[in-house]
């Protein structure tokens, strides 16, 4: 990021101008928006720039820039449309003190302004560092379709109301209030004018407050694999609410950033055979802070419905009589085996698949070894990577033939997604290296692998 975005405040603060053509009237415009006290410096003034300055919005000097003009200026923009000129004016007004914009020269200037959809006071704006401009006015322009036209009067209104919100708690009932207000009651009323918003207010105000205090509600989120493109709505639209995040070792840094700034983030890291916090821990620190009225998301690494303790932390919410519910995510599996170019099913090879651990709380899971070793059997196994060798010792006593297809996916779905082709025969040493979380697909292999051994099996009948 070369360009740092802020908001300047510039209420009754010095703005400079320099130049008075078509691009000083472009600038003057958004600036016109503002309540800056805006001087324009030129010899030959555009009679758009003379017509403001007839009506007292700006103070026009006729003359070519002098050393001094941009003195208690917080910015100044180089506006002729001439190098030279706008060269000489980044000179004088840095000099005096003003940071300087040079319209249309990225290379040459101090700030950038940024495309901007205007909600006064709601302010969205939009910069690529110059890369994109096209794509920026394409996002202005999509933003300015969805953002309402009322929503700055909302946030007008809203802004004077806020010292009687503060009756309310502070936290998640407050919070609660505005999200009402912004999101259904204020849009519904604010066709019938400012009266009608601000008797809105009141009404809602009154309700929130004839409100029970109530405890808080847990929801119990799949993160997915760890590529944020896949995190459902619903989870993202529970994570923009939770005032605390507990989530696993696994979840993606890149999803923990779509939690509000203001959520409280707690690490419930588990990891087999190494250090992990307790069930039991996160059991209490679920219920301790739903207890105290807080919107929880207990945010788990790939769908909570599979390997994820759903059970064990919702039998502990009902028994603190706390409300909550599930939201799904991508497991691994899915994750996996479409990286590789396979389905998990497939007529004429197998009717049905497999979700293995390979460990419990006991040690390495004993699973149905006859079964799973037949030809054509496949199955995602998770937690496997310590337990590879001891699963390969099972299987091959069972009848599993060595050269049965494994397919290791370490990072599923992340930056550093790797996949290794094995065989049972090698599956412990292919697994020698892989740090990172893995899966592996007992069954299957990548299909360009499993094509080119279907071609060698057909050369051989041939």
């Amino acid at each position: 990021m070369n360009h740092f975005p802020i908001f300047l405040a510039l209420e009754n603060r010095r703005v400079l101008v320099a130049g008075g053509g078509d691009a000083a009237v472009a600038k003057l415009r958004l600036l016109l928006k503002t309540t800056a006290r805006i001087t324009v410096v030129a010899e030959d003034a555009d009679p758009v720039i003379e017509g403001w300055a007839a009506e007292g919005r700006l103070t026009l000097i006729r003359r070519a820039q002098d050393p001094g003009d941009a003195l208690c200026c917080v910015i100044a923009y180089a506006a002729h449309e001439d190098a030279a000129q706008d060269a000489r004016t980044l000179r004088l007004a840095a000099a005096d003190g003003a940071l300087v914009n040079i319209v249309d020269n990225l290379e040459a200037s101090q700030f950038i302004t940024p495309a901007i959809v205007d909600r006064d006071p709601v302010v969205v704006a939009i910069g690529t560092e110059g890369a994109a401009p096209v794509l920026a006015r394409r996002i202005k322009s999509d933003l300015e379709a969805r953002l309402p036209s009322s929503l700055g009067l909302l946030a007008r209104i809203g802004k004077t109301f806020r010292k009687a919100a503060e009756v309310l708690p502070m936290g998640a009932a407050r919070r609660n209030f505005w999200s009402d207000f912004y999101t259904q009651t204020g849009p519904r009323a604010a066709p019938q004018g400012d009266a009608a918003v601000r008797d809105a207010l009141d009404d809602l105000l009154a309700e929130h407050l004839r409100a029970e205090d109530r405890p808080g509600h847990v929801d119990l989120v799949g993160a997915g694999p760890g590529d944020p493109e896949l995190l459902t709505l619903k989870a993202r639209k529970a994570l923009d609410r939770a005032d605390v995040v507990i989530h696993d070792r696994l979840v993606a840094p890149e999803i923990l950033e779509l939690a509000r700034r203001e959520a409280t983030i707690i690490e419930a890291g588990k990891e087999g055979f190494g250090p992990s916090v307790t069930q039991e821990e996160i059991n209490a620190t679920m219920v301790a802070h739903g207890l105290k009225g807080a919107h929880v998301v207990r945010l788990k690494g790939g769908d909570p419905t599979i390997f994820g303790r759903l059970d064990e932390e919702i039998e502990a919410l009902n028994e603190a009589g706390l409300s909550w519910s599930v939201v799904p995510g991508i497991t691994a599996a899915s994750a996996s085996v479409a990286s590789i170019g396979q389905s998990l099913t497939k007529r004429g090879r197998n009717g049905s698949v497999r979700f293995l651990t390979g460990h419990d709380m006991k040690g390495f899971a004993d699973q149905e070894w006859a079964a799973l070793a037949k030809p054509g059997e496949v199955a995602a196994i998770y937690m496997g990577k310590k337990a590879a060798r001891w699963m390969q010792g099972r299987l091959m006593m069972h009848g599993a033939a060595p050269a049965t297809p494994f397919t290791i996916v370490e990072n599923a779905a992340r930056p550093g997604q790797r996949t290794i082709a094995a065989t049972l025969a090698n599956l412990p040493e292919a697994l020698a290296d892989v740090t990172g979380p893995a899966l592996l697909l007992h069954g299957l292999a990548p299909r360009a692998a499993a094509e080119a051994v279907t071609s060698e099996r057909l050369a051989d009948v041939l």
